[in-house]
């Protein structure tokens, strides 16, 4: 006799905020604490910073789409044509390396002080960039294993 596991309703709840923004924690902290990140940041030219945005995208899409064939972003809740499930993990992918970045001091620890705040501020872009595709791993992880 074979269990039937039960239907992932449509709908994107809270508690599947909460599980993206575990995951995104998770995996983002160890990244914004690690010096190469910041010196690979540093190093970076602003058109392969947009393209890393464009792979955090990528890979969060696949992930709650392509990969769960039980997930259809046609019916589940929209804004503005986004599913709001894929919303919510981008602002938590970004949010969560931003906040651990800015909670743990690491631009002003991981930049040179010779640096303008201009020049900081795109570094600390770049570096989030870098950090959200660890983060999207893990909260598009979180949210696929543990939603109901």
């Amino acid at each position: 006799m074979q269990l039937r596991r039960p239907h992932r309703p449509p709908q994107f709840r809270v508690a599947d905020s909460a599980q993206q923004l575990v995951g995104g924690f998770l995996l983002a902290g160890p990244f914004v604490v690690t010096e190469e990140v910041w010196v690979l940041a540093s190093n970076m030219h602003l058109v392969q910073a947009l393209a890393t945005v464009g792979v955090v995208f990528a890979i969060g899409y696949a992930a709650l789409y392509a990969a769960d064939s039980r997930r259809n972003p046609d019916v589940e809740k929209e804004v503005g044509g986004i599913p709001l499930r894929f919303i919510s993990l981008m602002l938590i992918s970004f949010g969560s390396v931003t906040i651990l970045a800015l909670l743990f001091d690491a631009p002003d620890t991981f930049i040179e002080e010779a640096e303008t705040s201009t020049q900081v501020a795109v570094i600390t872009a770049k570096a989030i960039s870098v950090g959200s595709i660890f983060s999207v791993v893990g909260a598009a992880t979180a949210d696929s294993v543990f939603s109901k």
